[in-house]
């Protein structure tokens, strides 16, 4: 039964994302290679993925989880306010923003890197950002107690960037799920 738990716990990022084949796919940051990896795998031989990180530390974790996932995936290390991509690029963005590597959205780094998803992004297309939530049960008393950030943070900021229709998807198993349009 535990196995079965985990591989739906996996599997709910990865549908959240929205992801599709075909697509232009571009992920900011990773928290969790081995989703990085799958989200990755969705686009198939028919789209492509890219992953912009800000270090060689954590492109090597991304690269590795790509071999895994059996994704082609181009890793980028740049810093995430100013992609090297040019404008309307890609179809979707995932943005990994669970365990508190990137920027805060509501600092002035935060609004950069979302402004350039919004100029990456194609007209149509979609960001989902992936959050931390506060989990619940025996393994909270674990781990250090970090305070989530306020459920609207993400809508907001989208809205800032210029995404329009951001709205808050849905809280489950410790992550908290938010998308914006083009």
């Amino acid at each position: 039964m535990f196995f079965l738990r985990k591989s739906r716990l996996e599997q709910l990022p990865v549908t959240m994302s929205g992801v599709r084949m075909g697509e232009r796919a571009l992920q900011i940051g990773i928290d969790d290679p081995s989703l990085a990896g799958a989200i990755a795998a969705k686009v198939g031989l028919s789209g492509h993925a890219a992953i912009a990180v800000s270090n060689e530390r954590t492109a090597a974790k991304a690269r590795a989880a790509a071999a895994t996932a059996g994704a082609l995936v181009d890793v980028h290390v740049t810093p995430l306010d100013s992609l090297p991509f040019p404008r309307d690029s890609f179809d979707a963005i995932v943005l990994h923003a669970a365990a508190g590597a990137l920027p805060s959205l509501a600092d002035a780094a935060g609004a950069a890197m979302l402004r350039e998803g919004h100029r990456v992004l194609r007209t149509g297309g979609r960001i989902v950002i992936l959050e931390g939530n506060a989990r619940r049960g025996i393994g909270t008393w674990f781990r250090a107690r970090q305070q989530p950030p306020h459920p609207r943070a993400a809508v907001d900021a989208l809205s800032a960037a210029g995404f329009r229709a951001a709205r808050q998807l849905a809280e489950r198993d410790g992550y908290r799920f938010s998308e914006g349009l083009k």
